[in-house]
């Protein structure tokens, strides 16, 4: 039986696990602070007996019982510098490098430590590469406008869609010997059909997907304007004044794209090249990609429709919360100096 009280500690059959470097500096600052043992659990992740046992051990000065670590406070600050200089390497790299500077200690040691120091391995991130001409760029361009300004503004971008989602897909409850059951397999093809897809979003909602058949230039953007953001526009803001966003494409960028945006008499934010973690509309389109992985469609008129329904699940609530959170990504890249962050 396992009792978790928050995704740091956990408890076992009620005995204890042992506390991290980083629960103990928890349950020692808001003990400092005097908070209660059940305040202090609470935050600290992990049980209010611990939290007791810790606190009186270190006001009776005794150690911890149990056999003496076996590396030194210097072999663990050789194995945090391992880590910090390249994130990358996996636990059997690590710990043959750390083993090979002197320190005699089993892979399992290894990662205890590492989980003594707050590591843990994710999967991780990927974010455009910026040089230091977009970083500043990224700076230069960011407005401290408020939530009600940015609803004010018609997000757009292109996304595109595979009937094959990768190998990060959903898993299968089956038996022994079903694991080549049609019923319990995925299919898969060397060049899965895939469909473009244009879409807008306010804080009021979305408007309609337009599906991109061929490849879009400056042509092919401005009848997508035409046929699908003024409708939006006109659903979505009525009457009221609007500013469009859109990246910086080819297509967008074109001269005779911008002159069909003066001839509309529609303004264009300024927007920084290599931004997707500033623009909402890339959040809803991982939300659209995580509502279809357990869609099976066979071919691109299913999946065209099964993204059509999809879409159709947003709801305005969605895309005012989205719209409400930029001023916290703006606030976000100041504070990063144009870096990426974790929009």
């Amino acid at each position: 039986m396992v009792s978790q009280s928050s995704s740091v500690g956990y408890t076992i059959m009620g005995k204890t696990v042992d506390l991290t470097v980083v629960q103990k500096m928890t349950i020692d600052t808001l003990h400092k602070e005097g908070k209660t043992q059940k305040v202090i659990a609470k935050e600290a992740g992990c049980s209010q007996s611990s939290v007791s046992k810790h606190i009186n051990r270190e006001a009776k000065g005794r150690k911890r019982c149990g056999r003496k670590k076996r590396t030194s406070n210097r072999d663990n600050r050789a194995l945090e510098r391992i880590v910090k200089q390249n994130p990358f390497k996996n636990l059997g790299e690590i710990h043959k490098e750390w083993t090979a500077a002197g320190v005699s200690a089993s892979r399992t040691t290894t990662h205890r430590r590492m989980q003594d120091m707050g590591f843990s391995c994710h999967i991780l991130c990927v974010k455009p590469l910026l040089n230091n001409r977009q970083h500043q760029k990224q700076l230069a361009s960011k407005r401290t406008w408020t939530a009600a300004e940015w609803s004010k503004v018609m997000c757009s971008d292109e996304s595109k869609f595979h009937i094959s989602f990768g190998n990060q897909g959903p898993r299968v409850w089956r038996k022994r010997g079903e694991a080549h059951n049609p019923r319990c397999l995925r299919s898969s093809v060397k060049f899965p059909q895939s469909v473009m897809v244009w879409g807008a979003m306010s804080s009021a909602g979305v408007g309609s997907l337009c599906f991109l058949s061929s490849k879009v230039n400056a042509a092919v953007y401005q009848e997508v304007l035409e046929h699908f953001m003024l409708p939006a526009a006109d659903q979505l803001y009525g009457d009221a004044d609007f500013i469009f966003q859109q990246d910086l494409a080819p297509a967008h960028s074109d001269k005779a794209t911008s002159t069909w945006f003066k001839d509309h008499g529609i303004p264009v934010l300024n927007w920084p090249a290599n931004s997707p973690d500033l623009n909402p509309i890339e959040n809803l389109w991982g939300i659209v990609k995580r509502k279809m992985r357990y869609a099976r469609p066979k071919n691109a008129e299913e999946l065209k429709a099964t993204i059509r329904a999809t879409w159709a699940l947003i709801t305005p609530e969605q895309c005012h919360r989205l719209i409400d959170s930029m001023p916290r990504r703006i606030a976000a890249v100041i504070q990063a100096k144009g870096a990426p962050t974790k929009y």
